[in-house]
């Protein structure tokens, strides 16, 4: 049954402790009188303003991870065509790195950036102005000369254009992922929430079949090859004409958020700033619970989505990088399959319980598999246990969509999201120093069950600190009634 309620972008104030949901106090009844007439009933929702929300949201999503995974995968083969043979084998792990590094130090910047602009001035706008950004960028990317052309200038240029795609690319999941959240229903957001998240493995496996396909058909042997010379270019084009078709995707079909609209025209949302009003005691709180929370997501899953391929390869197990691109592409494709189911399963039992329990397999069922792969020489056992770890520790990411926009209100719900999303990548991004110092006291391939560990109990605390969201109401930030 509909309601009668007033409609408000900002949160009631809390009279719980942290933990508890900010606005969770029951609000008295509003008369007639206190109610706008054209804000009597709560919006229905539109299907198909949803599903094109949705789609947009997935589009960008999948883009933004293709432009992560543009490096690690695409450029491997490529790499002398930025590095010298004259440089140590340091020199060249520390500019792969940088190279890496650069996107995601730029997206806290975007975060915050395109944050303030999608929480004052549309979600839609923020997105197709991040992914017009980011496809121009990336495609300068492709156009860059190399070592022999320009020497050390080339790659200065290439870390520099990594780090303005990332600012923009930043700004991507701030305006899509709260405008499709929005535009939800309820009780679909978990659905919602793990369609936008295949955009992740489906990405990955996407950015690697074409790669595969690149070094079958081309030489890749050196800086004078075809695959180096040119060849790694094509998926960077690709990238970059994939963010320009979100943009007219976005231009043509997606609409505004309804209840970012309804929030700034009853509440004056658009004329406060939403960062000062983020750094507010209830917003604040909420920032820090969701950056632990994100700070264990992102731990976790460095010794999976960087060190597995590794110990796949020749100095772990012996496989071929062919055979290893090929297990992971399967894995990944698996798990765009169980994140909707994952994503579905916390719609039911809450988010708050599924994120909890996912903490507790992870750490244990998680820690074991990852244990197999570095002890095992079974190619069987290695194929199947690989799979396996890849959808315990990564598919709980499928939630996030849903979680991190259901703990902010309207009015702050965008930087909110970027940044405790964005800021937490930080730490964790420094993995590979981490696992060096534990090399000290331990075999280095055991070092990323260490790091799986305190990852998983970092979700485990932000997750038991936090409340439960699934029946938060996007529009007041305040539990809704459950039909």
């Amino acid at each position: 049954m509909t309601t009668t309620r007033p409609r408000t972008g900002l949160p009631a104030s809390p009279d719980g402790e942290p933990g508890d949901l900010a606005g969770s106090t029951p609000t008295p009844t509003p008369t007639p009188a206190d109610v706008p007439a054209a804000t009597d009933a709560a919006p229905a929702y539109d299907p198909k303003r949803a599903r094109r929300a949705l789609l947009g949201a997935w589009l960008g999503f999948f883009v933004d991870l293709f432009d992560i995974y543009l490096p690690i995968v695409v450029l491997a083969p490529a790499m002398d065509y930025f590095v010298s043979d004259d440089m140590g084998t340091s020199t060249v792990a520390i500019v792969s790195g940088a190279m890496f590094a650069a996107t995601l130090i730029g997206r806290p910047i975007g975060a915050a950036i395109f944050g303030w602009i999608a929480d004052t001035m549309g979600r839609k706008r923020t997105t197709m102005l991040a992914m017009t950004g980011a496809g121009a960028v990336t495609l300068l990317i492709a156009c860059l000369p190399g070592y022999q052309q320009l020497g050390m200038a080339s790659v200065v240029l290439f870390v520099l254009l990594r780090l303005l795609a990332g600012v923009f690319l930043g700004g991507e999941y701030t305006g899509a992922n709260p405008l499709a959240m929005e535009a939800a229903p309820p009780h679909k957001r978990g659905l919602y929430s793990g369609i936008i998240n295949t955009g992740f493995p489906l990405a990955y496996a996407t950015v690697s079949i074409i790669t595969l396909f690149l070094l079958l058909g081309m030489s890749s042997d050196g800086p004078d090859s075809t695959y180096a010379q040119w060849g790694w270019r094509v998926p960077f084009i690709i990238g970059a004409l994939l963010s320009f078709g979100s943009v007219v995707y976005f231009y043509k079909s997606v609409e505004e958020s309804e209840v970012f609209e309804t929030a700034v025209q009853d509440s004056g949302t658009a004329k406060r700033s939403p960062l000062r009003e983020l750094m507010e005691r209830d917003n604040m709180i909420r920032l820090i619970q969701v950056f632990v929370l994100m700070n264990g997501f992102w731990l976790s899953l460095q010794p999976v989505a960087a060190s597995l391929p590794l110990l796949l390869g020749k100095d772990g197990v012996g496989m071929s990088s062919r055979t290893v691109t090929v297990i992971l592409v399967v894995a990944y494709l698996s798990l765009a399959c169980v994140e909707i189911a994952a994503a579905v399963f916390s719609q039911r039992i809450g988010r708050r319980r599924f994120l909890i329990g996912s903490a507790i397999i992870m750490a244990i069922a998680g820690t074991l598999l990852f244990l197999i792969v570095v002890r095992t020489d079974n190619l069987a056992i290695s194929i199947i246990v690989s799979i396996a770890l890849v959808i315990v520790v990564i598919a709980p990411w499928a939630v996030l969509p849903a979680y991190i926009n259901e703990r902010f209100p309207t009015s702050v719900r965008a930087s909110g999201y970027g940044l405790a999303y964005s800021l937490a990548v930080i730490i964790p991004s420094f993995y590979a120093f981490y696992q060096a110092g534990l090399e000290h006291i331990m075999p280095f391939n055991d070092t990323g069950a260490v790091l799986l560990v305190i990852g998983a109990l970092l979700i485990l605390f932000g997750a038991t600190w936090g409340p439960e969201t699934k029946h938060v109401d996007l529009e007041t930030a305040e539990p809704s009634e459950k039909s």
